[in-house]
């Protein structure tokens, strides 16, 4: 299979049926439109292979679990993708899975009966592993941001649902310079939007939680180095990234010191390097953080060649054991 495609010839799997870009609809009284009540997983697909199928598919079925509707992930999801892949002609890409609700009344509460909508998007993407180059062309500039992430109380922080207006909002901050943020908030962090260079804008927006502590990206993972020990936020008001996941397991096995805890900027200011996670960039290095200049080092490149090596064995080659 070829690695690009062309939009005029692309195609969608919409409700167990692949389709044209064009023809790829959905209703307009489709709950995932009107509400964002709908879950989503992000994934990559190596050679043909969907990288964690199993536990994208699993933490899609939580999330949909957490909403209500635990059976809506269908059977043959994995063979919806796979048809995908097949009918766009692409081996390495990024691949969505989305699963609505579906129509329903024009009401808040849901109806009981779910007909999901169930969607697969695909995009192409350059080839992975060991020989393959990353979706990034630099280390990540990180800016921090007024936008705080809800705690679990307000909003349950592991399911991954449509509704990213969470996110939305810290973006915006980025692409505004600020200017959303409310007197309030810049009074709480007065630093957080210290020593930005207009001439660099950010690749990333870094959110803390209410109490002030280090979450994530809007889209990524955080970890960093400190004195030979990687750390990265604790599970709470973070979405703990099934690439987060894989990274803490191989620094586990290169016996790396591995800390999770609450972290302040200024912890992250002056680590020795840090990098971000998602399943688009894997490994990305973070070059700043509010200006302030950070870069990768000798874990980050560790743990991002132990990765390459891991997609390499599993998709491109024979999996280990």
């Amino acid at each position: 299979m070829s690695d690009r495609v062309d939009d005029e010839e692309t195609y969608y799997h919409v409700d167990g049926e692949v389709v044209a870009r064009a023809d790829a609809t959905v209703s307009v009284d489709d709950r995932g439109f009107r509400y964002g009540d709908a879950a989503f997983e992000t994934c990559r697909a190596y050679g043909g292979t969907v990288f964690r199928w199993e536990r994208h598919r699993e933490r899609l079925r939580e999330t949909c679990e957490t909403l209500g509707m635990a059976d809506a992930v269908p059977g043959d999801l994995a063979a919806r993708v796979d048809e995908t892949l097949a009918a766009n002609d692409l081996a390495d890409a990024y691949v969505r899975v989305s699963v609505s609700r579906g129509v329903q009344p024009g009401k808040l509460t849901p109806a009981r009966e779910v007909d999901p909508t169930v969607v697969v998007y695909v995009s192409p993407l350059p080839r992975g592993g060991v020989d393959g180059e990353p979706v990034w062309d630099d280390a990540a500039v990180v800016q921090s941001v007024a936008t705080r992430r809800p705690p679990e109380s307000v909003l349950p922080p592991g399911a991954k649902t449509h509704n990213y207006l969470n996110g939305i909002l810290a973006r915006l901050e980025l692409r505004d310079g600020g200017a959303s943020r409310s007197a309030e908030s810049a009074t709480e962090a007065p630093d957080s939007q210290a020593d930005r260079s207009p001439d660099q804008p950010a690749d990333e927006a870094l959110q803390c939680d209410v109490e002030g502590r280090v979450a994530e990206g809007a889209t990524s993972n955080l970890f960093f180095v400190d004195d030979g020990v990687l750390k990265t936020p604790a599970e709470g008001s973070i979405l703990p990234g099934i690439t987060r996941e894989v990274v803490l397991e191989l620094a586990r096995e290169e016996a790396l010191p591995v800390e999770t805890g609450g972290y302040r900027l200024a912890d992250l200011r002056s680590a020795d390097e840090a990098f971000l996670t998602n399943t688009t960039w894997e490994v990305r290095p973070v070059a700043s953080i509010d200006g302030v200049e950070i870069g990768g080092g000798e874990v980050t490149a560790v743990l991002r060649r132990r990765y390459r090596e891991l997609v390499e064995a599993r998709c491109y080659g024979e999996a280990p054991g």
